[in-house]
């Protein structure tokens, strides 16, 4: 069991264990996807391959953006294989490139930027107004209802938890605007390491964002076909995911069945920690007879 999880954070141990990477060769790194049913989730992959990254790059270089595509859906059966290319050695900037493989087929490329810390301009806007985290359903509970099974409670899906503050429509018909918060924390201890926290933040940024887009069209779930298409996180400040992130999001544009979704993540004091931004592919389900 990875250090820093306990026995009852079995998700987050699962989580922690698939990023725990196989070093391969020099750039070459291997990572178990996790068990699951269907696709696998974008933000396992980003996450593998920030770390796949980080292991190149001087510890006190931290990730301060990355800019991906999802090629073609990875799947739960097969390890995933990471090649990095060492594109950059700056004074104050670190480039690195990695390619993630299954089955001899690319599923995922990103380009990824780390940066000593520097002192220099600062600011931002307000952090949304949104009632704290106690007493807001979870995600993980309200999709059970929703769609009439058992809540997943053993997938590392379920080692952040989330907490809806716009709860999607349920309902076909039903619409909302292109407007989402939430709030996120890891359920469990994390070991003592920038780079995982960073990691497991940006597996985060990956929820929530496709439904934010589908909100104004009426298309819950088992009405939609939904796939991110990529993905750009830039992290402001230093990462320590042990308390709960407030993530914000909405939709400004969608046409031709792509969506346009733009997030930022807060810390609980009102400092806003990342930005992300993902254009996804949505279609509409043929109505069943």
């Amino acid at each position: 069991m990875t250090e820093g999880a306990g026995s009852g954070d079995a998700p987050l141990a699962r989580l922690l264990e698939c990023l725990d990477l196989d070093t391969l060769d020099r750039d070459l790194f291997l990572g178990d996807p996790g068990k699951g049913e269907g696709r696998l989730f974008g933000g396992m992959v980003a996450a593998q391959c920030v770390i796949a990254a980080g292991r190149t790059v001087a510890s006190e270089r931290r990730l301060h953006s990355l800019h991906s595509y999802f090629l073609r859906p990875g799947r739960h059966d097969r390890p995933i294989r990471m090649v990095v290319d060492r594109i950059r050695e700056g004074r104050s900037f670190t480039t690195r490139r990695v390619q993630a493989y299954q089955s001899g087929e690319a599923i995922f490329t990103m380009s990824a930027s780390f940066t000593l810390p520097e002192e220099g301009i600062s600011h931002q806007e307000p952090m949304p107004d949104a009632p704290p985290p106690d007493g807001l359903s979870e995600w993980e509970e309200m999709r059970a209802r929703m769609q009439g099974v058992p809540k997943r409670s053993s997938t590392h899906s379920n080692a952040v938890e989330l907490r809806m503050v716009d709860p999607p429509p349920f309902e076909p018909g039903e619409r909302s605007p292109a407007y989402q918060r939430s709030w996120m924390r890891v359920r469990g201890t994390l070991p003592e390491d920038p780079l995982v926290h960073t990691a497991l933040l940006v597996y985060a940024t990956d929820r929530t964002l496709l439904m934010t887009a589908a909100r104004p069209h009426g298309l819950p779930w088992g009405r939609r076909m939904s796939a991110s298409l990529d993905h750009t996180v830039w992290i402001h400040r230093p990462v320590l995911f042990d308390d709960w992130i407030f993530f914000v999001s909405e939709s400004p544009v969608a046409h031709a069945a792509r969506g346009l979704i733009f997030g930022a993540l807060y810390q609980p004091d009102g400092n806003r920690l990342a930005s992300v931004a993902q254009e996804g592919l949505i279609r509409m389900l043929a109505k069943k007879d």
